[in-house]
């Protein structure tokens, strides 16, 4: 039998919501784990136990839980029972003498969670009482302050669970909590990136992607379809609508001067968003924007960006430099994904010299002589749909 006590912080603050966030947090692990044998799941006073039949690989166990929005952290656990009457801890005390006799270290401390006030002992009795054993039986010192090893105790509904090693988690919010987003994702560094920030924060993200179909290759769409993969590792399962762009930017390019073009694309793509987004009930859309890293990405070209959707735009990255883009991209491992050659829609039809500071009366002007209706509903209407599932 294997058993992980899993630990959460942001969840514990939540007052009277709280038992909603753990009972989404449960549910997520309980899915995540769902083909490893689970014997128990079951939320205890702040934490979850999660006990495996049989032996599944522990590496798995760590990848998916470490992949989960809500977790604190958590720990591999043994657990001895206790018992409330008459307490001797020495069962307790040989269980962990026998785990730690062959692993190398100098000093240690033990720390005790009474989280069950019934067991009469004190935390401080038990961390006396288990440090003496150990020292004795193994030589080694205890140390306060900057110990090799933490020896953890929680004493939890008439057991005593004991682990040696804390591993941490991704923190957040469990998926789903805060409802859907739609995130623009483009292939790039930025917007997977932006995507992870949302779904940090308990968003379940539906993704949009625009190609340049069929002026360019497949190259972003295969991109696409690795960075979504690889961030349907947090949410589990995925959507992605892939929408043929090359055309529309054609007829953009037809009727309008070239430095209004960028902006008149990412509008078209707020309206083909937006309508997805309904579809999909999602209650915002997500981009990967920094604010003046590009030329639409200026103040001016947001705000009349912005004027288009009728539901929020967020953008997670707005107050972000490039290389603090670039390191979070590292740590959650999309940054190797998203630096392959490909060939962007963005990269079509783009102009030498595009305004940075358009106007909305210029800019409306334009669409006005576009069917802008009919270039939506065909990009609607030949949008391709792939479901991910872990």
């Amino acid at each position: 039998m294997i058993a992980v006590f899993v630990h959460y912080h942001e969840l514990a603050l939540k007052g009277r919501n709280r038992g909603y966030f753990e009972r989404r947090l449960l549910h997520h692990l309980q899915t995540a784990l769902r083909h490893l044998n689970i014997a128990q799941a079951e939320a205890l006073p702040g934490r979850i136990l999660i006990v495996f039949a049989g032996h599944p690989q522990r590496e798995l166990i760590q990848e998916r839980i470490q992949h989960t929005f809500g977790v604190a952290n958590f720990a591999f656990v043994q657990d001895i029972p206790v018992d409330y009457t008459s307490p001797d801890l020495t069962p307790l005390c040989k269980a962990i003498e026998h785990e730690v006799r062959s692993l190398s270290f100098e000093t240690f401390r033990i720390t005790t969670k009474r989280a069950d006030k019934r067991f009469p002992l004190p935390s401080i009795e038990v961390n006396r009482v288990v440090g003496a054993y150990i020292c004795q039986q193994t030589g080694k010192r205890v140390s306060l302050t900057d110990p090799d090893m933490n020896i953890v105790i929680e004493i939890v509904n008439r057991h005593a669970y004991f682990s040696l090693n804390r591993l941490p988690g991704p923190g957040g919010l469990p998926t789903g909590t805060s409802g859907r987003v739609a995130c623009l994702l483009s292939g790039g560094i930025d917007s997977p990136v932006a995507a992870y920030r949302m779904m940090k924060r308990g968003c379940r993200v539906v993704f949009v992607h625009f190609h340049g179909r069929p002026y360019l290759t497949r190259a972003s769409e295969e991109k696409v379809r690795d960075l979504v993969e690889h961030l349907t590792r947090y949410q589990l399962t995925s959507r992605l609508y892939l929408i043929p762009f090359g055309e529309t930017q054609r007829q953009i390019v037809l009727g309008s001067p070239a430095s209004l073009r960028i902006v008149l694309y990412r509008r078209m793509m707020m309206r083909i968003a937006e309508t997805l987004a309904t579809r999909e009930r999602c209650w915002a859309l997500v981009t990967g924007e920094s604010l003046g890293q590009v030329a639409s990405q200026t103040p001016e070209n947001l705000r009349v960006i912005d004027e288009v959707p009728h539901i929020p735009v967020l953008r997670p990255l707005i107050g972000m430099d490039k290389q603090e883009i670039v390191s979070e991209a590292q740590r959650i491992g999309s940054f190797e994904i998203s630096i392959e050659p490909d060939q962007d829609c963005c990269t079509l039809f783009v102009p030498p010299h595009p305004n940075t500071k358009c106007q909305r009366n210029e800019i409306q002007a334009v669409e006005q002589r576009l069917n802008i209706s009919l270039l939506l509903q065909e990009c609607v209407e030949k949008a391709e749909v792939v479901e991910y599932s872990l």
